[in-house]
């Protein structure tokens, strides 16, 4: 069960380069453990029940909207937003609160961004919380935006194809980044939805029409599907296919928990049971009945339960 919802001690801007600036939200206990939460997409924005996650009492919760989305300013903005721009903006988070080390919870995008994060900076992180494992690996995002989910899927991608010509369909991550980057406003806004709604309508084991019509809207639409389609189209910005999973070394020995939902059809179990190989220190679960959402029954009890025992296992301060 979800701890309640609460109103944030602190909340603000925070310019992180000459461009961006990111809107943060602390939770819970200033004097408590600190973690800090990494929203999915990228582009996605933190969604006011994420701190639910962690018990109040007992952590200090740190969220913050990533660059180009939510209340992060301007708005659906690609310039200087790539992963090690994040990396960095994690990084200063940190300094800004005057925090030592802390621990990491990421889903989705949120896990890759959370493993780039400890391949560069291991030695600030006290734990990790992942679900839904995503490295960005071409065979990944093949998968999803060209064919392997549509198998599945086969009513709700049909919808996905529309938004693109039949002589540009050979390469639909292509086409829809030029639609998504272009300057034609209408095109931009139908590619953007047609994006948004694919991956809404497969992120649950049962389908959400609500998550799905939420999914939809202009606004978040547009951040969604450019931020999404300018990561992918530059493959996560790291140097090598495999960039996440050769650098377990890197992170190996921060107590961590993967979460994964057996019917993952956005993020396949496949990629997790990987790292799970590479990195056996790290506990492991399978969630027999869930998709890819965190919302989902099963997954979010198996993380209130990880994030519970790592504070609880603690020296009380």
């Amino acid at each position: 069960m979800l701890y309640p919802k609460s109103q944030p001690f602190d909340e603000g801007y925070f310019k992180v380069s000459e461009i961006h600036e990111i809107y943060y939200y602390r939770h819970g206990n200033p004097e408590g453990e600190p973690v800090v939460f990494l929203h999915g997409g990228p582009g996605g924005g933190i969604n006011e029940d994420y701190h639910q996650y962690f018990d109040p009492k007992k952590y200090h919760i740190v969220l913050f909207d990533q660059r180009g989305c939510g209340k992060s300013k301007p708005f659906s903005e690609l310039e200087e937003n790539n992963t090690w721009n994040l990396v960095s903006d994690i990084e200063a988070l940190r300094n800004k609160f005057n925090i030592k080390k802390w621990a990491v919870f990421g889903g989705s995008w949120g896990s890759c961004l959370a493993l780039a994060y400890a391949s560069k900076h291991p030695e600030q992180i006290t734990a990790m919380f992942l679900r839904g494992i995503f490295t960005l690996r071409e065979s990944e995002l093949k998968w999803f935006y060209q064919e392997g989910a549509s198998h599945l899927f086969p009513d709700a991608w049909e919808k996905y194809l529309a938004a693109i010509p039949e002589n540009e369909r050979e390469d639909l991550m292509l086409a829809y980044h030029k639609r998504l980057t272009g300057e034609d406003k209408a095109e931009r806004e139908k590619a953007a939805k047609a994006w948004s709604i694919w991956e809404a309508s497969t992120s649950k084991l049962y389908v959400d029409p609500k998550h799905i019509e939420e999914a939809g809207e202009d606004q978040f639409a547009d951040a969604f599907a450019r931020i999404e389609s300018h990561y992918f189209h530059n493959k996560g910005f790291f140097n090598s296919d495999n960039y996440l999973l050769d650098r377990v070394e890197s992170y190996r020995n921060i107590p961590s928990w993967i979460v994964q939902g057996r019917y993952d059809v956005v993020c396949p179990s496949t990629t997790a049971y990987e790292l799970h190989k590479r990195w056996p220190e790290a506990n492991f679960q399978i969630i027999p009945d869930a998709g890819h959402s965190l919302s989902e029954k099963g997954i979010t009890e198996a993380l209130i339960k990880a994030t519970d025992e790592f504070v609880n296992s603690l020296p009380s301060k």
